[in-house]
């Protein structure tokens, strides 16, 4: 691990990159450029006492989750994240998927969307990032780990994923999950995660293995359905996706026209955030 240039790239990074890059206000006069280091922390997910040793050539080695939260913290570019695992002592992510490094340029848009839900996946339907809105829709997928970070394998392994949805629309998302999964297995090959996760499945649920052997394919592309809130009840809204050009990560944002029901409850739901209140 080489401290010094781990620290140097940090600040360097750190300085490069204004509030705004970020999704970030600007807030007060700032006496140093770029973002703050309690900025990066919160960012990263982690303490800002944690991060200020870093910066200052006193820090522990951070593990391979860790560097891949600052990487997208940073903003940093597959090759920039590359060499920030190289200083940190690490030879590559090798327990973090490549997937997990969200693409920039669908980083820049997510940063600018904070009125509505919108969140990022990998072609696994993993949640890379959300904003606070997708995180109170659809619950904060930052604690998920190994085959849970999937959405197919929550859908099939966690009966209270699909409360999400009204009765009537749970066996099309069914059908949509495995097809999606289907797209991803194409392009990714049977010793990839993806087959990884076709054979876990397969395993343990046997509407999945029935679903599979259809061979049906297709991506998340636009589209129309209604959602269940715990405390908004039923959300009608409409999903628009942006692929990156290799079709690996989407962005996925959720709207509704102004002035529809729709569209007020995902206004409250900025006020609800990821509150349980009790019922009388």
């Amino acid at each position: 691990m080489d401290r010094a240039a781990l620290a140097d790239f940090l600040r360097r990074r750190r300085e490069g990159l204004r509030p705004a890059d970020v999704g970030l206000p600007a807030g007060a006069r700032r006496r140093a450029p770029g973002l703050r280091r309690e900025e990066v922390a919160a960012l990263a997910a982690m303490s800002a006492d944690y991060y200020t040793r870093l910066e200052q050539q006193r820090g522990p080695q951070p593990s391979d989750q860790m560097l891949a939260s600052l990487a997208i913290a940073l903003r940093l570019s597959s090759g920039e994240r590359d060499y920030l695992f190289q200083v940190a002592g690490r030879h590559g992510p090798s327990s973090v998927p490549a997937s997990s490094h969200v693409a920039p340029a669908l980083l820049r848009v997510l940063d600018r969307l904070d009125d509505t839900p919108a969140l990022i996946l990998s072609n696994l339907g993993e949640t890379l990032v959300q904003n606070r809105l997708a995180a109170a829709l659809f619950g904060d997928r930052s604690g998920d780990t190994g085959l849970d970070r999937s959405e197919v394998y929550r859908w099939f392994t966690r009966p209270a994923e699909r409360l999400r949805y009204p009765e009537h629309d749970r066996d099309r998302q069914s059908r949509a999950q495995v097809a999606n999964l289907r797209a991803a297995y194409g392009a990714m090959g049977p010793r990839s995660r993806a087959g990884e996760l076709v054979r876990a499945l397969q395993k343990v649920s046997a509407e999945f293995a029935g679903l599979w052997e259809r061979h049906e394919v297709s991506r998340r592309f636009a589209d129309h359905k209604v959602l269940l809130h715990p405390e908004l009840g039923a959300i009608e809204v409409d999903c628009q996706v942006l692929f990156t050009e290799d079709q690996s990560q989407a962005l996925l944002v959720l709207t509704a026209p102004p002035g529809s029901e729709g569209h007020e409850k995902l206004r409250l739901l900025a006020v609800v955030g990821q509150q349980t209140f009790t019922r009388a």
